[in-house]
């Protein structure tokens, strides 16, 4: 119904006074026409005339058309709870202030706006307005799916929440009977290595102890030779005992005595690692497990993540040496874990070995252009070549002599590569179906359980690195400036995109398992959290930042760069 637009030319508030109500169409032609019709579907009062127009237009044939004083009636009926008063004065809303915009009654109008230059009637506004409470009911309806939403995401959140505690002592029970299991099965493999343990070692001393037992028969035989002819035998005879019982006496002896030397008391002992000792504390005090809660909505939570600082301790600068060679570009870079810094040259088919102060201290010319380097163990270092169909494992001894240690033999070409534990490396791929894959110290290659984006990428567009404490993979896309953390136990992964970075072509775990990316075209390094938070973002004094490492300790940070003319490396001291 019209309940703005019911217009009527009396005052409604007079007793005894007939309201007429006026046809809306004429009113905006500044006319005053009594309304005999009521179109529901135009919402408005008709005179007769407007009405008409119904019947001569086809497409208006579908609109009921009810007369004025029905309409009247039920729109007088509404009951505006209040609405329709001065919260001030308590009076009737006649009025409409353009100046302040507000509602007023008689009282607002004489007192409050008298100095108002625009205080209009409701049928003035009314008339020019273009007003439409489907606005207003749009606007609700949409607040009202959001609040549904939010009504339905709690309850969700409840029974989920609810199942989770109930899971938590099945969970608990579950794993006490794997742990009573492992015991069970602890003690029958124990127990059957200590019965063949025990069987085994009876043997040798029942051996050693009937080997004893006739020397002991041999003993007493003898002893009682020698009793007897001491005592009824002559002078000769005891000469005679004595000269042929020596070697036996004596042989007896000395098997006997190496008994004796080497007698031991076998027992057999079963003890704990120190890792399964408890602490003689309550459960309360040592629990063997963690009780996490978690938000879905991570960009809600602030990350607790420290930033941290750097500061540079040593840079130089990569020149030509010689005629013969090329510009260095260093396309990879890893610590030895005793500190030394290891690199490959792709210009000039090189892996070359800096000591702590960044002096060169050994180099070992390549048959192919490298492409990466990972540090494998103390003294090893896994290069890939981009091209060739393998990864060379270069050992580096103290005194930084270079051979190669063994090949592996791989079916992918690989751009970036990186340890994953001892038997392991995690590898970016090119050309590749599957941009990161796993790569055994066999050669077997197989994927990770997520589901990677069906894209390929080119050369030095991609780069990887892998996260050992939370079982995540960083891929970097250079095209897209975007940065992605997979989490390989749930299959999700997270997604960082942001004006800080541009075209990031290195990746490394920093301190904190934070996540360090060189940002080509921004000249920085920007840190990120493992839920995508960006901490913070170094600028550095290097054009082109491409590849950086850091070392096993945390405690410092290597960057090379890739800017022609201009290429250094440089090692960082990192703090909080």
């Amino acid at each position: 119904m019209a309940e703005m637009g019911c217009i009527y030319e009396e005052n409604y508030e007079v007793p005894g006074k007939v309201k007429q109500i006026n046809c809306q169409p004429c009113l905006k032609k500044d006319k005053q026409t009594k309304a005999a019709k009521f179109c529901s579907t135009c919402d408005e009062f008709q005179c007769l005339d407007c009405a008409n127009v119904h019947y001569t237009h086809a497409f208006l044939g579908s609109h009921k058309l009810v007369n004025a004083n029905e309409a009247r009636t039920k729109q007088g009926s509404c009951n505006m709870k209040g609405l329709d008063q001065c919260d001030q004065h308590q009076e009737i809303l006649k009025f409409f202030c353009e100046d302040e915009n507000q509602l007023c009654c008689n009282t607002c109008a004489i007192v409050d706006h008298r100095k108002c230059h625009s205080v209009v009637e409701f049928l003035k506004v009314v008339e020019r307005s273009t007003y439409r409470r489907s606005t207003l009911k749009n606007k609700l309806e949409e607040v009202r799916q959001k609040a549904n939403i939010i009504v339905d995401t709690i309850d969700s959140s409840k029974e989920k929440l609810d199942e989770d505690i109930t899971e938590m002592p099945i969970k608990i029970r579950r794993m006490r009977d794997e742990v009573i299991k492992v015991f069970d099965e602890l003690e029958i493999s124990v127990v059957k290595d200590a019965e063949s343990f025990q069987k085994e070692t009876l043997e040798k001393l029942s051996m050693k102890q009937s080997q004893t037992m006739k020397y002991l028969a041999d003993i007493t035989t003898f002893m009682e030779m020698i009793d007897n002819v001491y005592q009824n035998g002559s002078l000769i005879q005891q000469y005679i005992v004595d000269q042929k019982m020596q070697n036996d006496v004596n042989d007896l002896h000395k098997n006997v005595d190496a008994e004796y030397q080497g007698l031991e008391t076998v027992t057999v002992t079963f003890d704990f690692d120190e890792t399964l000792k408890l602490p003689p504390l309550p459960v309360t005090d040592y629990v063997p497990g963690q009780l996490s809660v978690k938000f879905r909505l991570s960009d809600v939570l602030a990350s607790v993540d420290k930033a941290m600082s750097i500061t540079p301790v040593n840079c130089i600068n990569l020149k030509q040496k010689n005629n013969s060679e090329k510009e260095p570009l260093y396309s990879g870079i890893d610590f030895l874990a005793d500190g030394r810094l290891v690199a490959v040259d792709n210009n000039n088919k090189k892996f070359i070995v800096y000591n702590e102060k960044l002096e060169e201290v050994g180099s070992y010319q390549l048959p192919y252009s490298p492409q990466s380097v990972a540090a494998v163990s103390k003294d090893e270092a896994a290069v890939t070549s981009g091209g060739a169909l393998k990864l060379d494992i270069l050992r580096v001894n103290i005194f930084n002599d270079i051979t190669l240690e063994r090949t592996i033999k791989v079916a992918t070409k690989y751009g970036w590569i990186c340890r994953q534990d001892d038997e392991h490396f995690v590898g970016g791929t090119i050309d590749h179906s599957t941009p990161v894959r796993i790569i055994t110290s066999t050669g077997e290659e197989k994927d990770f359980s997520i589901n990677f984006p069906k894209k390929s990428y080119r050369r030095n567009t991609s780069a990887c690195t892998y996260i050992k404490s939370s079982d995540k993979v960083v891929l970097t896309d250079c095209d897209e400036h975007t940065v992605y953390i997979y989490d390989i136990k749930t299959n999700t992964r997270v997604l960082v995109k942001d004006d800080q970075i541009k075209e990031p072509c290195g990746v490394a775990v920093g301190p904190s398992d934070t996540i360090l990316v060189c940002s080509d075209r921004t000249n920085s390094i920007v840190q990120i959290s493992q839920t995508g938070h960006i901490l913070t973002l170094y600028q550095t004094d290097m054009i082109y930042p491409r590849r950086m490492c850091v070392s096993r300790d945390k405690s410092f940070l290597a960057i090379t760069n890739a800017c022609n003319g201009k290429k250094t490396l440089q090692k960082i001291k990192i703090s909080y």
